[in-house]
């Protein structure tokens, strides 16, 4: 057999094709919001690996951390032998996550496992079985995450059963309201459906949690208006649920804030982080009430890699670096200039629509001529060309119509105007 050189058709070879690839040109070495390919292409990052590298590519000062860890010691294995780097991201976690209340946290590989166990935490403090998610919510990829997600395809089909117990409940979606409806009336219809929710589908008596992402990421960056997060979690209160918020995808200085949690007034009980957590390195938390993080016993929860100590330590360069680098304001005025951008764009290309953003957590809508209808055929093609051209750029969303932008929040303003470039004379051929 021949052997083979070109990585492309190496790729095709040995991996499987259920792995899918945005852009298949062979990473190099990246920089801030750039990445540079082997024939030294570059890339402008307007993905940031689904939302991993908010501090960018390759900091130095993460860099640093973890080299600096795997000169002393790369995995004892916390449940094994313990180490300093797993305990003080455990304790910044704990003070840095909304809420004026002990908190523990724990520390695990992805952010589907960070979910599950969030999960397993829930039912062992409230002995109760069923969890509540939302329709157009996206939670992993496991088993038991698939059965919280609320898109079939590509993540569901034909992969069932899933776990039992769990339920999905509505999630407003302003953009694609009744146009006979107010923004008010729509919300509160939403809000009586999710009460009604309890009378039809499952007793609240029964309910472990409800796991919430503050604002949908792969559903298509779907904000929710602030009245139908403070109802959730109000009844979640009533009820004696626990409210977990999945920050995995807003956390760490996307929105503008550290979690999105805090924009909309509320206090989890539990939050699931990952993704930023690390810049890059496999890394996941979950956060929460002193007290039902203690329900599990000792050897209940945990796992082989789960809190790698060169993770851990990346971790805390992280949190370091979107504090001296005022990340969370970076986000904002990143959100401001894509915002503005968009604008632009809207107000000459009528297939633009439905923009929404919180922080730099930005996307807009590809549309048919009514300026409703999802065209994703031609979201598509705007990906494939995008990329072609020199942009890493990401869809999302039920309809696959969704653009959404993910830049690293220390990306330049020169990164920032090429990767406009770009994409204007993408969008402008369509």
């Amino acid at each position: 057999m021949l052997a083979i050189t070109n990585w492309q058709e190496k790729r095709d070879r040995y991996v499987p094709r259920g792995l899918g690839n945005g852009n298949r040109a062979i990473a190099d070495r990246g920089e801030g919001a750039t990445i540079y390919d082997e024939n030294d292409n570059a890339y402008i990052d307007f993905a940031g690996a689904i939302g991993v590298m908010n501090v960018g590519h390759s900091h130095p000062k993460v860099v640093e951390a973890a080299k600096e860890q795997m000169d002393k010691v790369t995995h004892p294995g916390f449940n094994v032998v313990m180490y300093d780097s797993y305990i003080e991201l455990a304790e910044r976690l704990s003070k840095l996550t909304p809420g004026d209340f002990d908190k523990k946290t724990l520390l695990l590989n992805s952010g589907a496992e960070a979910i599950e166990n969030a999960v397993k935490i829930a039912r062992k403090a409230t002995g109760r079985q069923a969890v509540v998610t939302f329709t157009r919510g996206f939670h992993g990829r496991t088993n038991m995450t698939m059965a919280m997600t609320g898109k079939v395809k590509p993540y569901k089909y034909e992969f069932g059963p899933f776990a039992p117990e769990v339920y999905h409940a509505p999630y407003p979606y302003v953009f694609r309201k009744p146009e006979e409806q107010s923004d008010e009336a729509y919300v509160q219809s939403v809000i009586d459906e999710f009460d009604l929710f309890f009378k039809t589908e499952v007793a609240p008596e029964q309910i472990a949690c409800v796991v919430m992402e503050p604002v949908q990421g792969e559903g298509g960056f779907v904000v929710p208006p602030k009245a139908f997060v403070e109802h959730v979690a109000e009844r979640c209160k009533e009820h004696g649920i626990l409210f977990v918020a999945d920050e995995i995808q807003t956390g760490f200085a996307r929105t503008g804030a550290w979690f999105a949690s805090e924009h909309f007034g509320i206090t989890p009980d539990l939050m699931t982080l990952s993704k930023s957590l690390a810049a890059g390195f496999p890394l996941s938390a979950v956060v929460g009430t002193a007290d039902v993080m203690d329900a599990a016993n000792p050897g209940e929860i945990g796992g082989t890699f789960a809190g790698n100590a060169v993770a851990c330590k990346a971790a805390l360069a992280v949190l370091d670096v979107i504090e001296e680098e005022n990340l969370n304001e970076r986000a904002e005025v990143i959100g401001q200039q894509l915002e503005n951008q968009v604008h632009e764009w809207q107000q000459e290309l009528g297939f633009i629509q439905g923009f929404r953003r919180l922080g730099a957590m930005v996307a807009f809508e590809v549309v048919k001529e009514d300026g409703k209808t999802p065209a994703p055929e031609k979201t598509a093609s705007i990906l494939k060309a995008a990329n072609a051209s020199g942009l890493l750029l990401l869809s999302s969303g039920v309809y696959g119509n969704v653009i959404r932008f993910l830049t690293p929040l220390v990306i330049t303003y020169e990164e920032l105007e090429k990767g406009f470039q770009i994409l204007e004379d993408v969008l402008k051929q369509q």
